[in-house]
């Protein structure tokens, strides 16, 4: 059901520039460079009915793999050196093998494990073939083959050697969330009989380098039957490794073995040798698991039997997951028009598989992390999961849905042991371990702070692409109970506009310089503003953005003060002097998206309230928050009783700006304002648009996180905004720009956090999960459609 039916119709004509089809980075001959090469011609599915299935298989090596790992997995910012290809919520990936280092050929380099938080390699390669001719007793020299391949497609990796008398081909899946399956092939290409001793050979790190820091991790070899067990230690590093002596990578083999161990290097033979006739072909199989319990390791040791016993029926299957995760994606008459985009979606879709990740630990439900290449993203961050969902919803539903629950798990209960005050609240970030406030270990954990309201939107868009009324129903009382605790928890002086704040924490507390507490003369510890302020800022999302420097800008200007919130004369808080644009555009879409769920679910008076709230919080904004001589919305300063204010024009423009035409509450000559805004070459139409402060703002800095990079979920909410008032040419001009405009988007590089606006260079973290839900989206709804997600319950 489509309730964004209302929406203009698309009548204004797509003048893009349709560049001929090139994949980069690719080897195979398959890979043609015409349109015809986008279709197969296996039979239509009911969900793309209308085009010619573009098949999985013509995708190959859109984001470049190859690596050489070390131990020091990561470089610049703390970033993995590597990109790397994972599925199914596993916990560990795999990379190909560079080229250029003959040792690593003949197998999968790594794997790339999570230590439980932290991303770290295991072993250049850990499980490499090697084939000797018996006759000869000559090993095969892979980097001498007539040809190779190594090449990765949605859900697989694949490697293919020419050896003369001999091909080998291998194939990598995952077939669970701690599983990887491989096939090894080899065929006799020659006229004459081959008789083959085959073996597997891999070593395994025992230190993780970090910086100048070098980590012992202790880890072990072990021989176990037909399989080769990776022991590890218990190490304990709060912000650098986890892990416990239940944890085990398994490399299990469907033949039997015998197995030499030499410290952390290890080789597995085949007991018998291998006879090929000419043109005969001999299989085996291998699975690769990595399990933080025994639990698991059990579980996985029961399934084992499946994965060995029919082998291709994971491959089938594998194949008809990623080959429906593409029907859903390439739909409608339009498809065909726009090629070029095609690399680039089909890149956003396996950032976002590759950063799925399943329960483990403290984490209850599936869900999608930031990115597994940077250091300190392996958790799930509300607002960063809102986002991913509103694109999962289109082709991966039952995943999205998880993902909300993820975090609703850990929504504060009214009974809650650490924090009641604040029931209804989402936290900040989820990790496998909880901090200490909960009994757990982590530093990563946090709940000091929420994230904007964006979770309604999230599952109003599942909720229309899947039509479950169920989990609607699940959902909306927690929806509400979220919502309802901004207007308790962070709305200072209960004027129904809400402030970004902080809750009630430790880290707001000052400290000496051995770390202790700081308490007044009535014994209580004396509150930290500068720690309030940076997680009203981080609640924002926006960590550094110009708008929250404590200082202000200008004489008139009181800077960033810190309020606290109090409800029966305790403490609940903390709000910061200002009411923001985008948190309370954002609460304005999120009653609109309550008003469409209440429909649904037949509950009346909610839809009353939610109408009358909106419309005096639309009003406000409105009135408010929006300056006539620049054209354009700010946030608004507030005295602590409300009755000063200042519209903070002052502090420059920021992204913010827009979010009241995302919401839909702006009115049209306040949108043709902010549209002219956006449009200035001067301000955000930037040779990559939307930095997220604006060029003439004193304070840009094209390359600082928050004043001046572009964020592409901040360009989403940009070109939605010119969509719901029909600047549909502005809209299409600005996605043109986003796509192509990034560095190496459209080549083989990977999607990053977020892009220089003046030259477009990609700059903090890689493989990042909302930008590539971004692209997802303005794909969908936007080259294709003109749908934007936004609420439409407020005309």
């Amino acid at each position: 059901m489509k309730k964004r039916g209302w929406k203009r119709s698309f009548v204004v004509s797509l003048c893009i520039l349709v560049m001929p089809f090139i994949v980069l980075g690719c080897e195979n001959e398959k890979n043609s460079t015409s349109n015809e090469a986008n279709v197969s011609s296996e039979g239509d599915t009911g969900t793309n009915s209308d085009i010619a299935r573009i098949n999985v298989d013509r995708f190959a090596n859109i984001l470049d793999l190859s690596a050489n790992p070390t131990e020091e997995a990561h470089g610049v910012y703390e970033t993995n050196k590597f990109n790397h290809f994972s599925d199914l919520g596993a916990w560990h990936g795999y990379y190909q093998p560079a080229k250029d280092n003959k040792k690593l050929l003949g197998g999968f380099a790594g794997p790339l494990i999570v230590s439980e938080e932290y991303p770290v390699n295991l072993s250049d390669s850990i499980n490499r073939i090697q084939i000797t001719n018996k006759e000869t007793n000559e090993q095969y020299d892979l980097s001498k083959s007539k040809y190779i391949d190594l090449s990765s497609y949605p859900g697989r990796l694949e490697q293919k050697y020419e050896l003369g008398d001999l091909t080998l081909d291998i194939t990598l899946i995952f077939v669970s969330n701690r599983t990887a399956l491989i096939r090894t092939n080899m065929v006799n290409t020659d006229e004459e009989s081959l008789e083959l001793d085959i073996s597997w050979r891999g070593s395994v790190f025992n230190s993780v380098i970090d910086g100048n820091n070098t980590l012992d991790i202790g880890t072990s070899l072990q021989k176990d039957g037909n399989a080769i067990q990776v022991n590890f230690s218990n190490v304990r590093e709060q912000w650098n490794y986890f892990a416990t002596d239940e944890v085990k990578y398994y490399i299990s083999h469907d033949k039997k073995i015998n197995t030499e161990i030499n410290g952390l290097d290890y080789i597995s033979s085949l007991e018998d040798s291998v006879s090929l006739d000419p043109g005969e072909t001999f299989e085996t199989y291998t699975t690769e698991s990595y399990t933080f319990t025994e639990d698991e390791f059990s579980q996985e040791q029961e399934k084992s039997s499946d994965y060995m016993g029919e082998p291709e029926s994971h491959f089938k299957d594998n194949k008809q997951r990623w080959q429906g995760y593409l029907d859903k994606t390439f739909t409608g008459e339009k498809v065909r028009d726009f090629p070029q985009y095609q690399n680039a979606v089909v890149k956003s879709i396996e950032t976002l598989m590759t950063n799925w990740q399943s329960p483990a630990g403290a984490i209850k439900h599936d869900g999608i992390v930031p990115s597994m290449s940077y250091k300190w993203f392996m958790g799930m961050w509300s607002w960063d999961s809102w986002k991913a969902d509103v694109a999962l919803a289109e082709f991966n539903p039952d995943l999205a849905k998880n993902n909300v629950r993820a975090l609703f798990d850990y929504q504060i209960k009214s009974d809650d042991n650490v924090r009641p005050q604040d029931e209804g609240a989402i936290i900040d970030a989820i990790f496998y371990n909880q901090n200490s406030s909960r009994g757990g270990e982590g530093g990563n954990w946090n709940e000091r702070n929420s994230k904007p309201p964006l979770s309604a939107w999230a599952v109003w868009n599942i909720y229309e692409e899947t039509n479950d009324k169920e989990f609607l129903e699940e959902m909306y009382p927690k929806l509400m109970d979220y919502h309802n605790w901004w207007y308790t928890n962070r709305d200072h002086d209960n004027n129904g506009v809400a402030e970004y704040g902080s809750m009630v924490s430790e880290a707001n507390w000052k400290t000496d310089e051995d770390g202790k507490v700081i308490k007044d003369k009535k014994g209580q510890p004396e509150l930290n503003d500068e720690a309030i302020i940076e997680a009203a800022a981080w609640e924002s999302g926006m960590d550094n953005a110009t708008r929250f420097d404590k200082e202000g800008i200008g004489e008139d200007d009181v800077g960033v003060k810190v309020f606290e919130n109090k409800r029966d004369g305790e403490v609940v808080g903390y709000s910061i002097n200002q009411e923001s644009v985008d948190l309370n555009s954002y609460l304005y879409a999120e009653k609109g998206f309550l008003k469409l769920m209440a429909a649904e679910l037949d509950r009346n008076e909610d839809e009353k309230t939610l109408s009358k709230d909106a419309s005096k919080l639309k009003m406000y904004i409105q009135e408010n928050m929006y300056d006539k001589e620049s054209g354009y919305f700010y946030d608004l300063q507030i005295n602590d009783d409300g009755s000063e204010t200042k519209l903070l024009v002052n502090r420059g423009k920021g992204t913010e700006g827009w979010l009241p035409l995302w919401a839909n509450l702006a009115t049209d000559e306040q949108a043709e304002t902010v549209k002219d805004n956006i449009m200035d070459k001067d301000k955000f139409n930037t040779y990559m648009p939307f930095p997220t402060a604006s060029k003439d703002n004193e304070k840009f800095s094209p390359s600082d996180y928050w004043r001046g990079p572009v964020w592409l979920d901040q360009a989403l909410f940009g070109i939605e905004a010119l969509q719901n008032y029909g600047f549909d040419i502005e809209a299409i001009e600005e996605t043109k720009k986003l796509f192509y405009h990034a560095e190496g988007l459209m080549g083989n590089a990977p999607i990053h956090e977020n892009y220089n606006p003046l030259n477009g260079k990609g700059i903090s973290t890689k493989n990042f999960s909302w930008s590539a839900a971004t692209y997802y989206l303005l794909y969908k709804n936007n080259i294709l459609s003109n749908n934007p997600t936004t609420q439409d319950a407020f005309k």
